[in-house]
Order: structure tokens, then sequence, then C-alpha cells
């Protein structure tokens, strides 16, 4: 994908990942249009790369952020649905946190691609690229509602480039392991011990990104060994479960 004058919209884009792609993308000629639900955070990245900004929940308000951006921009061509939760819990978690997590990590890729997807379609191109996590993949110890949304995240995005690729829509799913942001940080210490020690930076992730634009990739991976992991999984999945499960009983003992 060609940046150059490019509209780019960016949820959660205030921070992390989000804001890491603005600077990069803006720097390669894209014209940024900043949502978040911190709507000074993205005032602040928005000013960074000379763009637009938008105090959202893309949750519930998916049609605002659209139409805003699309009058801001005059059109979309790359949405960039990166604004996404990952709440503690297991099966016993209330039933307000999982719907929370689906709304936020799944509904909105499926609301912003209602929108977007008739302009793109008709006149032949449009790019989405998905936030999803390595959790999406693999699984996220700790985290139920996380790592089933973004199964489901993985799932949507997979549909949509099965279905529209021939019609000029590219579809990508990024899926780093640890990223030094401010989630990472609030997973404590099991996400410490899972993923601390291979984090990296959210510019990282955004170089790998710019990679993939470039020759359209659908898994974007920052930390290459998720491939061997997603094999394992697929190819010796009760070998891997124990494994996965050898790790949580580690968690288990140092908590």
């Amino acid at each position: 994908m060609n940046l150059g004058g490019a509209g780019v919209v960016i949820t959660g884009g205030g921070g992390g990942i989000g804001r890491a792609m603005a600077l990069r993308f803006a720097a390669e000629g894209a014209r940024i249009f900043v949502a978040d639900l911190d709507g000074d955070a993205a005032a602040r990245v928005a000013e960074e790369v000379g763009g637009s900004s938008l105090a959202v929940d893309v949750a519930a308000d998916v049609d605002r952020l659209i139409t805003t951006a699309r009058a801001e921009l005059g059109a979309i061509d790359m949405f960039c649905a990166n604004a996404g939760i990952a709440p503690h819990g297991t099966e016993a978690t209330p039933e307000d946190v999982w719907a929370q997590a689906w709304d936020v990590n799944v509904m909105s890729h499926v609301r912003a691609a209602k929108l977007l997807l008739p302009e793109w379609l008709e006149r032949g191109r449009g790019h989405f690229l998905a936030t999803v996590s390595a959790a999406g993949l693999l699984t996220i110890l700790g985290s139920a509602p996380y790592a089933v949304t973004k199964h489901g995240a993985l799932a949507f995005a997979e549909w949509l480039s099965a279905t529209y690729r021939h019609r000029g829509i590219t579809v990508q799913a990024v899926c780093p392991q640890g990223v030094r942001t401010n989630m990472l940080a609030s997973t404590g210490p099991s996400g410490q011990l899972v993923m601390g020690a291979s984090a990296i930076e959210p510019e990282e992730v955004a170089d790998t990104v710019m990679e993939a634009l470039a020759d359209g990739r659908f898994l974007v991976l920052p930390h290459p060994e998720v491939a061997g992991y997603y094999a394992r999984r697929a190819t010796e999945t009760d070998r891997w479960l124990g494994g996965m499960n050898k790790l949580q009983r580690k968690i288990e003992q140092q908590g």
C-alpha cells in the first residue's frame, strides 16, 4: 500500500501501538485521523502528526467515528482497528465484562467493516488492518475474555480476507506478543512471566507493519517465533496444551 496522501483512521491511537503507527504512517505521507476513548491523548497524537482526532468509544459509536473521519479525510483508505481491552478473568468473570470485551475486541471491527465496505467495494480498493495479538493465534493465560475475543477478531479478519480479497480489499492481522504498553503493564506478574522477556517497543511493531504493507501478507508477526508456536498448536495440539498448562502451574506457584 502506498501511504502517500492516504486517509488513515487509527482507533486506540492515543498511545502504544496506535501512536507508533500514526507517527510511522504520517512520516510516509499519510493523513491521520486518531480515535481514542481518551480524547486528550488522541488530540496530542493528532497534533504530533498534523492530523485530526476524536474522543469516541469504538464499541458504542462507530457510526460517528466513520462519519467524522470521512468528513475530515474525504475518504478512508485504511482503517486500523487497533483499540482493545484485556480484562483479567476466567469462566466465572461477570457477563458484563465478557460483553464489553466482545464489543470492543470483535464487534467494533464488524461494525466498522459494515460501514466501510460498501464504499470500498464500489471503488475496488480498501485496507482493513486489525490489531489482533498473538493471543488470537495462540491463547493467553489469566484472561479468558481476552483470549476468546481475540480469537474472534482473527476469525473475522480471516473471513473478510477470504470473502473480499478478489474485489480489491486487503485485510491484515497484526499479532504481536508482549509490547511495552500500558496494557502489558496491567497484566501484572503473570503477564511479565509469559511475555516480559520477549516484549518489544511499539515502534518495532510499527516497523513490522510497514514491511507487511509492502507485501500484503495477512499475518503480521512482530515476534517471528509466533509462527512456529502457531504451527505447533495446530499439529501438536496436546503437546502444546500441556506446555501451556505447565506454564499455568508455574504462574500459580509464583502467585
